[in-house]
């Protein structure tokens, strides 16, 4: 094992922290109930639940950005008060949040020392900024070029820069906040090699996760919370994915659903030699045909990056198409805006939900009408119709089961999945004649994603023609009746769901067209 000097003079070594009793409340919600939690010099510890079930509420009370209502925090079994971010550094506690925090117009070194002191005040010394962290990277394979500015960086370097910020300030503990939900599947394999090189050296983690296979292939115990109380502590190893997942949402859990069977109808959209420019100006879509029917999902499976984006935008009217026509139940909507298709009953479950799909400082209830606030009976000669908004809210609320304290609470305070379960409840209750649905289950737990599965095989059943846009192989693989393969832009071929396998699908996302040497 690798001895190094991480902490300076003046930090605490973490060999045990303790969190006792930890309750947190926020205005009709209690996100932490007498949590109890610990962690141990050289271990990883996940910690597991659906989303709002309280996991990063109780990481940024151990950070100093929450105060706790009731409990304390034991560190090496000395009682100690964590009031800010700055208390958590200065006793050896870092956190990785989901968003980095950096500033992309810095270079890797200046976004380090920033809010560091310097052996040179008032000046900085980026020298010494730089040689530590190329010491650190070579400790912990974060190789990263400290002269090189954070837009440059891939989101896995980004990542790394914010991990050395944290050993660079002395963190023996650190606490890593869904740190995969933005990496590719390479990156992740890349960063597990960090994570257990830094466990072998000393280091207590703390892993924020709902992805199960993560959680059993990374952890030595989890601990997984749910309604914002701590169901158990486990060690990994006696734990299998079935039991996580009846941990977390207190039932058993299909990964795997059952598929009825369902005649196909007709054709309902048509994409007939389609092209468009991608943000950098260079070809997005290349001449792309495709057809979705009645009563089916079309799976469109690829490597991101490859114009899954394209096609999601130039169908919804979002981007313009440099040629080819598009049909819906044979009418040619290649010119009609957005809003025009969208009262076609084109509906879409955007890949950016906060960003595509919701106004987060609108209500949900208001949230759940931007599709048609200026129709009956929502609004009547220009004014909103609140009653019926509130009967309309109410009503999608329950049946989407949406965990939210009222229609009234703003967007922005919902957890991941109740976001992704609005802009679902929206878009289908519009009764849609197709969907697109982009990603519709990234970055969502084990719960909300078998619950919107099972939403689109619902749609399906109605005879309403879905589009699946998704890289996770294994949601295409277990949903679509039929899997077409997008590479560079262009349909590399499309694969019945008999016919379908990891492998077969896989050489098409490499752009390898069958029978290809």
């Amino acid at each position: 094992m690798a001895e190094t000097n991480i902490l300076p003079s003046g930090h605490t070594r973490i060999d045990h922290l303790e969190m006792l009793g930890i309750s947190k409340r926020f205005p009709g919600v209690l996100a932490n109930d007498q949590v109890d939690f610990s962690v141990t010099s050289g271990e990883v510890h996940a910690l597991l639940g659906e989303n709002g079930a309280g996991k990063t509420t109780l990481m940024k009370v151990l950070y100093g950005m929450y105060h706790p209502d009731e409990g304390r925090i034991l560190l090496n079994d000395q009682e100690v008060s964590i009031q800010s971010p700055t208390d958590a550094i200065n006793n050896g506690i870092g956190m990785i949040h989901q968003h980095f925090m950096l500033v992309k117009s810095l270079t890797v070194a200046e976004n380090v020392a920033l809010g560091s002191k310097s052996s040179r005040e008032p000046l900085t010394d980026l020298h010494k900024v730089s040689q530590r962290i190329i010491d650190l990277g070579n400790i912990y394979g974060l190789e990263i070029d400290p002269n090189a500015y954070i837009w440059q960086l891939s989101v896995g370097q980004q990542q790394r820069v914010e991990i050395i910020k944290a050993l660079y300030r002395g963190a023996a503990l650190l606490i890593l906040d869904e740190p995969t939900a933005v990496l590719t599947p390479q990156e992740v394999d890349e960063f597990f090699v960090i994570i257990r090189e830094m466990a072998k050296d000393g280091h207590a983690l703390i892993f924020i996760s709902h992805k199960l296979h993560e959680v059993i292939d990374i952890s030595d115990r989890v601990s997984v919370l749910r309604d914002g109380r701590k169901v158990g502590t486990y060690l990994t190893a006696d734990a299998t994915k079935g039991d996580l997942a009846r941990w977390m949402v207190g039932r058993d859990v299909e990964f795997r659903p059952e598929i009825e069977v369902v005649e196909r109808g007709e054709a309902r959209l048509k994409i007939k030699g389609i092209s468009c420019r991608s943000d950098l100006g260079t070809p997005g879509l290349r001449d792309v045909d495709l057809e979705a029917y009645s009563g089916e999902i079309l799976g469109i499976a690829g490597v991101s990056g490859n114009g899954q984006r394209e096609l999601a935008e130039v169908i919804t009217g979002l981007r313009d198409a440099t040629s080819g026509r598009i049909e819906l139940d044979g009418e040619d909507i290649s010119d009609l805006p957005p809003i025009a298709r969208t009262d076609k009953l084109l509906a879409y479950i955007p890949e950016e939900r906060m960003k595509d799909g919701m106004i987060k400082d609108f209500t949900i209830a208001e949230n759940l009408i931007l599709r048609e606030y200026h129709k009956r009976p929502f609004s009547k000669r220009g004014m909103l119709n609140l009653k019926a908004i509130e009967r309309h809210s109410e009503k999608l609320i329950s049946n989407f089961q949406i965990k939210t304290p009222s229609q009234d609470t703003l967007a922005k305070s919902l957890s991941g999945g109740n976001i992704q379960k609005v802009v679902v409840a929206r878009e289908l209750s519009r009764q849609p004649r197709v969907i697109i649905a982009a990603q519709p289950t990234r970055g969502l737990d084990v719960g909300a994603t078998e619950y919107v599965r099972e939403r689109l095989l619902e749609e399906r059943k109605s005879g309403t023609a879905v589009v699946l846009i998704s890289e996770d192989l294994d949601e295409i693989l277990a949903l679509a009746d039929r899997i077409a393969v997008i590479y560079e832009g262009q349909i590399m071929g499309v694969v019945q769901r008999e016919d379908a396998t990891p492998e077969k699908i896989g050489l098409l996302m490499a752009g390898v067209k069958e029978g290809a040497e």
